[in-house]
């Protein structure tokens, strides 16, 4: 697992150190007007420099991106992330689920489960925080996010 070291910028914002598994060094700058700067520690040079400069915007989408909410590795189909007690879990629907074609409202998602949809992804359309009228059919990768218990009665409703 990465190291991250987190430290207050004061006037400017916060500054994130990360270490990763394959030894790169990397910082985050998050200024308070949004802005981000992406510095990587140069080891010839012994210094950071600025590789990217990012507006708030940006930011979010990269953040996506990298965080897999566009594009999941088929490897990767049933990846977990751990924070605590939050879960992120992706869950591919198979046409054989009794979720498929139902919408979130009609299987009661959140009131039966206390997990979340926090996005529907198929083909090539993403749909971020889908609503109760989300129809999940065949072919769909939830991204869903809770605790454990609440992602394992989420997957018992679409089974």
């Amino acid at each position: 697992m990465s190291i991250v070291r987190e430290s207050d910028l004061i006037g400017i914002g916060k500054k994130f150190q990360i270490e990763t598994d394959a030894g790169d060094n990397m910082v985050v700058v998050i200024h308070d007007d949004g802005r981000r700067e992406l510095y990587r520690y140069d080891d010839e040079e012994h210094e950071s420099r600025c590789v990217m400069t990012l507006n708030d915007d940006e930011s979010r989408q990269i953040a996506c991106i990298i965080g897999g909410l566009s594009y999941k590795p088929k490897a990767l189909e049933t990846i977990e992330v751990a924070l605590d007690d939050l879960r992120i879990e992706w869950y591919k629907v198979e046409g054989k689920n009794e979720g498929a074609g139902k919408t979130i409202g009609e299987l009661e998602v959140r009131q039966r489960t206390g997990a979340s949809i926090i996005a529907g992804i198929r083909d090539d359309d993403t749909v971020i925080n889908p609503g109760p009228s989300y129809l999940i059919s065949p072919g769909t990768t939830l991204v869903i996010a809770g605790k454990k218990n609440n992602i394992k009665l989420l997957k018992e409703i679409l089974l």
